[in-house]
């Protein structure tokens, strides 16, 4: 590993030197990014069943953190629609001190995933169960702002996706039209803007708009400062969360999926930034980065943080050079609460929905879900469950189900293509010829794992009556695992009992040394580095 492999990149950059023209270019970018994220932050807040304070608390913290310690040049990072569905149910549940336990327990999982290497193995989760269960997330994100579009007067909605409709549909008849028409204005001047002038803060600017107009008529719609009318400016004093063992047990499932998606997505963020850069990120630092701005989140009362893929896009095309730009954003997020806070008390909570609805179907990845809708059945189911189940049941539950699947499904896919099999005249043209009477060659192709191994105890029964000697080809074998071993063994065993002699060729790196540390359980077989060496000690005996 390089010895730069858990540098955050900000050092990198002050060794290479940080120029005015960096600086320029940097100061540009984050008041950009600044510009997209104050509306994104105030809507995921209150998406999340928090405020918009804490969202945007959430920004500063952790967006200064990620950038100053992270492992990549121009990650912006923040709170995102991911976290929505699990923060609102943890509050739901535990309460914001229960968020707040288990966002700091998560960091300090990124922490260690990120130094002992295990954030590697998040690459592997695989696309269908990421984008299931991200359109889940989706639609539950654009559910939950059904009420605040239409202006229900609905009370305290509950969390469950389908509770949730009923209450719906039993406030129907409290639709505000008012608010109805200002939040379909505002999603349509989104898209319009998207659209023509995309390189406009659109979100922004349809805020502001709604702002203005709800001020300017007066219009009878809610806004954020009558849903939260006691929203301080400012960021809040640091202090840790309360620490109790049995709440740290009940909320530490939550926190493993906090850290579970703020990996996957912090990654897959940098990934990204990286095609569009052509720099490479550090993955290990970029996680104990994340991680230590979610601990620092915790401790100010914010709210779980990722690396954000839209503001880092939007980063990168403003013209970000270094990290800098990142700790810029965040500096003009904490300016913007400072001196605009009575002014985002104007903002309708119609509006807010409008914007939240646009990030639901950007999340969805619509195309692509429909691309592996299309795929082999396997892919499909694996797509389809995982987006069932983190709507009607768990966000928890569909990635445990999900990544278990993935992995049954691609080891029955390994067990089709490995196996024992008799090397046979067509394969090896006058093998027949070269072999004395009662001699038998094998060839097992493929990984040696457990969903193999019942075809090692078919191979005695497929070798005929009692051989006197097996030669086993392993030369295309690359890995052998505890259970493939162990039915090897038995292999062994049974032939030896029945007076056949084993003999194992062509051993790659991995399996000799995995078997020779298990030596003893292998006294009746026998080794040669080819096949033709072993057939020719087979002669000799």
């Amino acid at each position: 590993m390089s010895s730069d492999a858990f540098t955050p990149k900000l050092l990198t950059v002050f060794r290479e030197g940080y120029t005015a023209a960096r600086l320029r270019a940097d100061v540009l970018a984050g008041l950009t990014v600044a510009i997209v994220a104050l509306p994104l932050a105030m809507a995921l807040g209150i998406a999340s069943g928090a405020s918009p304070r804490q969202g945007l608390v959430t920004a500063v913290i952790a967006g200064f953190l990620i950038s100053a310690l992270g492992g990549s040049r121009v990650q912006v990072g923040g709170p995102t629609g991911a976290f929505v569905v699990v923060v609102a149910g943890v509050i739901a549940t535990y309460g914001f001190d229960g968020l707040l336990l288990a966002t700091f327990i998560a960091g300090i999982m990124l922490i260690i995933a990120g130094y002992s290497g295990l954030g590697r193995l998040m690459k592997f989760v695989p696309m269908p169960v990421v984008t299931g269960f991200t359109a889940g997330i989706a639609v539950i994100i654009a559910s939950s702002q059904i009420g605040d579009f239409l202006g229900l007067h609905t009370g305290k909605v509950p969390a469950d996706f389908i509770d949730k409709w009923g209450v719906y549909w039993r406030a129907i008849g409290t639709v505000n039209w008012t608010a109805v028409g200002l939040g379909a204005a505002t999603l349509a001047l989104i898209i319009v803007l998207r659209r023509t002038v995309p390189r406009t803060p659109a979100y922004l600017i349809a805020i502001i708009a709604s702002a203005a107009a709800t001020v300017w008529f007066g219009l009878p719609v809610e806004t954020v400062g009558e849903r939260f009318p006691a929203m301080p400016a400012g960021l809040p004093l640091p202090h840790l969360p309360h620490l109790s063992l049995g709440l740290a047990r009940e909320v530490l499932p939550s926190a493993f999926v906090i850290a579970f998606l703020a990996g996957i997505e912090a990654l897959l963020s940098a990934t990204v930034a990286d095609g569009m850069t052509g720099r490479r990120h550090r993955s290990g630092q970029e996680l104990v980065g994340m991680g230590v701005a979610n601990i620092a989140s915790a401790a100010f009362g914010g709210l779980p943080a990722t690396g954000a893929i839209a503001r880092t896009a939007t980063n990168i095309r403003a013209g970000a050079q270094t990290p800098m730009a990142g700790i810029f954003h965040a500096a003009f997020l904490l300016l913007f609460m400072l001196v605009a806070g009575g002014l985002l008390a104007m903002v309708p909570m119609a509006a807010l929905a409008a914007v939240l609805l646009m990030v639901a179907w950007g999340m969805s990845e619509a195309d692509r879900f429909v691309a592996l809708v299309r795929t082999d059945a396997g892919e499909r189911a694996l797509l389809i469950l995982t987006f069932l189940l983190t709507i009607f049941v768990d966000l928890t539950v569909a990635i445990g189900v999900g990544v278990t699947l993935a992995a049954l499904f691609f080891m029955q896919r390994m067990s089709e293509h490995a196996g024992l099999t008799a090397v046979d005249t067509a394969e090896e043209p006058g093998l027949r010829d070269q072999l004395p009477n009662g001699v038998e060659v094998f060839r097992f192709t493929g990984p040696m794992f457990f969903g193999v191994a019942s075809e090692m105890l078919e191979g005695l029964r497929r070798a005929g009556e009692r051989p006197r000697a097996i030669i086993l080809r392993m030369e295309q074998v690359p890995y052998v695992d505890a259970t493939g071993a162990n039915a090897l063994e038995t292999f062994v065993r049974q032939a030896h009992g029945s007076g056949t002699e084993i003999w194992m060729s062509g051993l790659q790196r991995q399996p000799l040394q995995f078997l020779m540390r298990m030596e003893p359980r292998y006294a009746g077989a026998r080794r040669a580095s080819t096949w033709q060496a072993a057939l020719k000690k087979v002669r000799q005996a």
